[in-house]
């Protein structure tokens, strides 16, 4: 974390209106979709402040106080909105929405630092997915279709269109190329029921202490998806032994292995047989997809966020993005065998 330039500080009446001590506010670097802050209330409580991306609905609230009800009825630490002093689930100012939700003591990691990290986060989640599959509220979809891999493999062919004069479509062109080789390598996904899932569970959205894993954070992703590709998304991401923007992405199998493992103990055998080992092929899946998204984005520089005090643009970032899940993809096609045989190995007996 580091303290907010005044630039950066959120707007007057969103301060006010959540009862914030301003010289409490400490920007939170990580995450590439909502502004976030450390803060304290003047009464002294840990919060944390969010500047909603513009792509959830206001809305979206409403699904993580319902989210959120559940899991700490079911006995699982989470994060939980804080209203305005009055009494609102969140504040709209700046032409933005603004939340505050209670503080957890811990941190995140932009990378898996070893196999009993990647366990630990494979017991996080599974109790995460064994708590909900109860969860059935009104608005659990809000973002349907995420992983519509050939969807976003299409937006891919038509940012490549439309911006053929982009200073970086250069740079973007050959590892587009490069990824429809990967691109042709996926087969179907398996059809099985949608199931209530995180819709985002990267390594930097779990929070850790000394203990091991204590929750996942960044709830408005929750939503309806085939589970396999919740895990191919969490996979792809626990078991890269680089940063997420490296070039030299790998997949390292001892930590799948302890991913593994340590979901199936935590989510109570809530998967079938067709999820179990439908796992390795959707961690190539979400990796070719990534590199999918981050490309278009690379072009259209709208949704990622990106650091500015490693690289010169979003494109650039997004480039550096793009080409790491594309070896992850390579890395991840190669070892489809063996994978599949740690995923036989851990998955529950009875099944």
């Amino acid at each position: 974390m580091s303290a907010a330039p005044a630039e950066l500080l959120p707007p007057a009446a969103v301060i006010e209106a959540f009862d914030l001590d301003p010289a409490s506010l400490e920007a939170i670097d990580s995450g590439h979709i909502n502004r976030t802050w450390a803060a304290r209330s003047r009464g002294g409580r840990a919060v944390v402040l969010q500047r909603v991306n513009d792509v959830f609905p206001a809305s979206v609230n409403l699904n993580v106080a319902a989210v959120t009800s559940h899991l700490a009825a079911k006995g699982l630490t989470t994060p939980e909105l804080v209203p305005t002093r009055s009494g609102q689930l969140w504040f709209e100012a700046d032409a933005g929405v603004w939340r505050l939700l209670t503080r957890i003591e811990g941190w995140t990691s932009e990378t898996v630092s070893d196999a009993a990290q990647a366990g630990e986060a494979g017991r996080a989640l599974g109790r995460f997915h064994a708590a909900l599959a109860d969860f059935e509220p009104a608005a659990a979809a809000t973002r349907a279709g995420v992983h519509d891999t050939a969807r976003h493999l299409r937006q891919l062919e038509r940012a490549l269109a439309a911006h053929a004069v982009h200073a970086d479509f250069a740079a973007v062109e050959p590892i587009a190329a490069a990824l429809s080789a990967q691109a042709a390598l996926l087969g179907p996904v398996p059809e099985e029921p949608a199931r209530i899932v995180h819709g985002d569970p990267k390594i930097s959205n779990i929070l850790f202490n000394a203990a091991g894993a204590v929750c996942l954070i960044d709830l408005d992703t929750l939503g309806r998806a085939p589970m396999c590709l919740e895990l191919g998304d969490a996979l792809r991401s626990w078991c890269n032994t680089t940063a997420e923007d490296s070039p030299a992405a790998t997949l390292d199998a001892a930590r799948f292995e302890a991913a593994i493992a340590g979901y199936s103990q935590a989510s109570a055998g809530l998967l079938t047989e067709t999820e179990w080992q439908a796992l390795p092929a959707a961690t190539h899946r979400i990796a070719v997809e990534l590199a999918a998204r981050f490309l278009t984005d690379a072009l259209e520089e709208r949704y990622f966020g990106w650091d500015r005090r490693r690289f010169a643009s979003a494109g650039a970032h997004n480039r550096a993005r793009a080409e790491a899940q594309l070896a992850l993809a390579r890395s991840t096609a190669a070892q489809l065998d063996a994978l599949g045989s740690i995923v036989d190995r851990h998955r529950p007996r009875s099944l």
